[in-house]
């Protein structure tokens, strides 16, 4: 019986794979798709993602049966913290200024797996998103016209009563996605021309919104007469902040096209700043002008602002904001079919999908076959399911994505940096480029010793310490965690903070609902949970982080990711249980792909069979004399081919 168990050493390898994490390039900017969107480009795009349905549609749902008039509070609370996610995402889009957003900063951060999982949901976010936001469009065209073309459907094809099928097929919804998915095709700067035109056209009746609704604004709309500012109290502002945060999702298109930016550097950080900043302002003023123009109480939930303009007799402007909320419904079209080839394109290239999808177009630069299959597969979920007991299911995909790249912002920060070292060049030829450490510290590499010989002079009493160690202030109080590898105690500490954030949260969603918890034990578990939260952020502060960097970095380190951790817990936590289960299903899919395809075709998977190439290197100790401190590190006892052998001392023969 023992025999068929796996060994220890079995386990550990396999626990290996799970969590490896991928090797960067040493040149990031290579890429074989197109560099040429600017930060402009980059910034509509964003705008594009965000500003859409939502601020027809939503805006008038949350004022009327959730808010009232202090939806104002509410966006004001979903901007900022929206803010923290954005700011994670921006270091990271600065930093690894690759394709594949949340699914590329897990990988090069936490582990394979989890950047699996987070793909894997990503992708069924953006189809299930786009398919909803095509049937809004086509709705919403369709009741410009007094309902005929749905009439026209149900009579000449028929009505379904099927469950998960629609009423109807809605072939006005599918036609909408295989126009825009023939646009994306044809290459990233005809998508962002697209893009600026539609843009131009929602930003411009935005406008004309704003300055038409405070030239009918009537001030006594917000008097106790009519209910008051917070007619639900803080409770209505808080629930509505929970719906009004997912009005800001669409910000990830900007890390998804990162690796299509002429200076991702500068140009990610800037364009998530100002399409976050502009799209929150738009979210506040619009629902300012909207409370003030008519009743909270008598808001149409389902064409609020078309609706508030009709009833002040004001009917051409009516059909000029039902024409504005098109075009917005087309840039969020826009923006999840240009987001999700990319994140296909990025697994696939990494061997974690199937290679087909890493196939990218020599003229256009696009991943187009993913453009194509996913465009097509939409079409189809537009055309024939029911997806609005779907819809509440895109949430917990992108709140988990948001948990994780908060998450990894603090790993990575309190990591050393990875030395990737080259292989040579054909010829044998080495690269001349010296490689260091993460801080010029202990000792350094050369390929070439002739001519990169240099001695590191430098006063050990300022010798400042590397990431993921304890800082020395509290080296006396906390000895014992010197003796841990660099970054481990943080990382640990991380998990820690999770799952303390989860403990929380469950007792606020859940205590005196479900759990009919006493006070006592109440408030015992908040105070037990908030202690290890907080105590594993101040043993995640205690250790050193990497200095600053050239690209941008999120401030307050590691208090705004945990802000951000503990804020997408508690809102999943408040997401139904069944979106629950149907996430659980579909992670169970995801796992069967991933062990019976991804696990296997990795590239990282890949480089570990490989045989490992190494060529004479020489250490250069800080201190000490040329002759004492100079130690060649020897190559494998067989010499790989093309370059030179070296003796003992390091020399050639």
């Amino acid at each position: 019986m023992a025999r068929w168990l796996p060994r220890s050493t079995d386990l550990t390898r396999f626990c290996q794979k799970l969590s490896r994490v991928k090797t960067l390039e040493d040149d990031m900017m290579e890429t074989s798709f197109n560099r040429c969107l600017s930060t402009i480009d980059l910034t509509l795009l964003g705008i594009g993602g965000m500003v859409g349905s939502g601020l027809y549609v939503l805006t008038g749902t949350v004022a009327k049966e959730i808010a009232g008039p202090a939806v104002i509070v509410s966006f004001i609370i979903a901007g900022f913290a929206s803010l923290l996610a954005a700011l994670c995402y921006a270091e990271f889009g600065a930093r690894v200024p690759k394709t594949g957003s949340a699914y590329m900063f897990t990988y090069v951060s936490v582990g394979e797996i989890w950047a699996f999982l987070i793909g894997w949901n990503v992708l069924l976010e953006y189809m299930i998103g786009g398919a909803a936001v095509a049937r809004a469009w086509s709705g919403y065209l369709d009741s410009i016209f007094n309902h005929k073309i749905k009439n026209f459907t149900e009579t000449h094809v028929g009505a379904w009563q099927m469950p998960f099928l629609a009423r109807y097929p809605d072939f006005l919804a599918a036609a909408i996605l295989l126009v825009a998915t023939a646009f994306i095709s044809f290459g990233a700067k005809v998508s962002s021309w697209l893009n600026h035109v539609f843009s131009a056209i929602s930003m411009g009746v935005i406008l004309f919104i704003l300055i038409m609704g405070f030239v009918l604004a009537q001030p006594k709309n917000w008097s106790t007469q009519e209910g008051g500012f917070a007619p639900y109290g803080l409770s209505g502002i808080m629930a509505g902040t929970a719906t009004c945060f997912y009005a800001f999702v669409g910000f990830d298109v900007i890390a998804a096209s990162s690796e299509e930016a002429r200076n991702p550097q500068t140009a990610v950080p800037r364009a998530i700043a100002f399409s976050l900043g502009l799209a929150t302002g738009a979210y506040i003023l619009v629902s300012v002008v909207l409370t003030l123009m008519v009743p909270w109480h008598s808001l149409d939930p389902d064409s609020a602002l078309a609706d508030a303009f009709y009833r002040r007799g004001y009917a051409w402007a009516g059909f000029l904001v039902a024409a504005g909320s098109i075009c917005a419904m087309n840039t969020v079209l826009l923006s999840n079919l240009f987001s999700l080839p990319r994140i296909v394109y990025a697994m696939a290239e990494d061997g974690l999908f199937f290679q087909i999808f890493s196939r990218v177009h020599p003229r256009t630069q696009v991943p187009v076959v993913g453009i194509i299959v996913f465009g097509l597969l939409m079409a189809l979920l537009a055309l024939i399911f029911d997806l609005e007991a779907l819809v509440q299911f895109l949430s917990i995909g992108t709140l988990l994505a948001y948990t994780f790249v908060a998450a990894s912002i603090i790993v990575l920060r309190f990591q050393q940096q990875k030395v990737d070292v080259p292989t040579p060049t054909t010829g044998g030829q080495p690269n001349p480029e010296p490689h260091e450490g993460p801080s010029s510290g202990e000792l350094k590499e050369y390929e070439s010793f002739s001519d990169k010989l240099q001695l590191v002079d430098r006063d050990k009493s300022k010798e400042q310490r590397e990431p993921g160690q304890l800082k020395a202030v509290f080296e006396p109080y906390l000895e014992f965690l010197s003796d841990f590898y660099p970054g481990e105690v943080v990382t640990v500490a991380v998990v820690t903070l999770m799952v303390s954030a989860i403990c929380l949260c469950s007792i606020l969603v859940f205590g005196n609902t479900h759990l009919h918890l006493p006070t006592w034990s109440y408030s015992l578990l908040l105070i037990l949970f908030s202690l290890g939260f907080l105590l594993s952020l101040l043993l995640i502060w205690a250790h050193e982080q990497q200095r600053s960097t050239q690209t941008f970095q999120i401030p307050l380190v590691p208090l705004s990711p945990a802000l951000s951790i503990v804020l997408n817990i508690y809102l999943m936590l408040k997401l139904s249980y069944m979106t629950w289960l149907r996430f659980a299903v579909w992670l169970l899919l995801g796992l069967l792909v991933y062990f019976g395809y991804g696990i296997w075709h990795s590239k990282e998977n890949l480089r570990e069979l490989q045989p490992q190439r190494v060529s004479a290197r020489y250490v250069v100790f800080p201190s000490g004399s040329l002759e004492e401190r100079v130690q060649p590190v020897q190559p494998s006892s067989q010499p790989t081919a093309g370059l030179p052998d070296t003796d003992t001392n390091g020399c050639k023969r």
